[in-house]
């Protein structure tokens, strides 16, 4: 009896230390195993949760920019003026120096012979889009320490710093405006040929642009050749280098030659055929003024 008695005492003390039986507390037997309830669809046994198939999956998003409301949040925002005319605005893709220092290496560029857009889009390397609003390249001045060519090459844009990087070498540019149509030409030239059609006349630069190719500091292909020379002296004297004399260089033909203003390709005047097939150059009745006047002078 005093052993029972003792054993008695043991399991109400422990039973007052114990903490009393709650939700919170209650744990399955072991070894037991709760029962799911199988649905009746194709995706009976997915749960309905996050990361799960099941409700999430017919769920209706709202489409995109549109947060809570009726309106998006592009008309609940004020509106930007400077993004007015955006899609309207000429590109220039850029081209660096150590572009082009590399492409001449690997001969992908000749050297002695002009370079324009035309020559840049069949190294094969460099695209232009003009349906994308893409006028041309602008040169840039990353790799000028590298740059050693002597070039003769017409870009769209340049800065003070590429001029004058091209011009101590010995080497002229200048910067031209082409037109749409005159672009889709000289991106494929042989695309352009194999049509039939003749070479187009190219138009000369919008209002808004006139000003930038008729600056002899920016070089510009309307720009008087007079002052283009005292402004590649002023360069040579600001960067601190010699201006060499391209009347005593050996290649000075391929140097001075330039376009016209109206002439898209280099030899080609506007108004001719090309056919590539039979090998033949099929020229217009009526000359163009600038060619008229040449062969009279000549």
């Amino acid at each position: 009896m005093a052993h029972l008695r003792e054993s008695a005492e043991k399991a109400l003390k422990m039973l007052r230390t114990l903490p009393r039986v709650q939700l919170s507390n209650i744990r399955p037997n072991p070894n037991s195993k709760k029962n799911t309830k199988r649905g009746r669809a194709q995706h009976s046994g997915d749960k309905h949760g996050a990361g799960n198939k099941g409700s999430g999956q017919r769920q209706n998003y709202m489409r995109l920019g549109y947060e809570t409301g009726n309106n998006p949040f592009y008309l609940r925002f004020p509106y930007e003026p400077y993004y007015k005319g955006h899609h309207l605005r000429r590109q220039y893709p850029p081209i660096s120096l150590l572009q082009l220092q590399v492409l001449l290496d690997t001969n992908r560029i000749d050297s002695k012979q002009p370079i324009d857009i035309t020559t840049l889009c069949n190294s094969g390397l460099l695209r232009l889009q003009p349906a994308s609003m893409e006028y041309g390249f602008q040169l840039t001045d990353e790799g000028i320490d590298r740059f050693k060519a002597k070039i003769c090459i017409e870009v769209q844009h340049a800065k003070e710093s590429v001029i004058a990087a091209i011009e101590r070498n010995g080497g002229v540019i200048r910067t031209a405006y082409y037109d749409p149509r005159s672009l889709q030409a000289m991106v494929n030239p042989s695309k352009w040929f194999e049509k039939g059609v003749p070479i187009p006349k190219r138009l000369l630069p919008p209002q808004d642009a006139v000003e930038y190719y008729t600056s002899a500091k920016n070089r510009g292909y309307l720009a008087d050749p007079e002052e283009i020379s005292k402004e590649r002296l002023v360069l040579a004297q600001k960067y601190g280098y010699e201006l060499p004399r391209i009347e005593d260089d050996p290649d000075y033909e391929m140097l001075i030659s330039q376009k016209d203003a109206r002439q898209i390709f280099y030899g080609l005047e506007p108004g001719w055929v090309i056919g590539l097939k039979d090998k033949l150059i099929i020229k217009s009745k009526s000359l163009p003024e600038e060619q008229a006047n040449r062969e009279e002078k000549s």
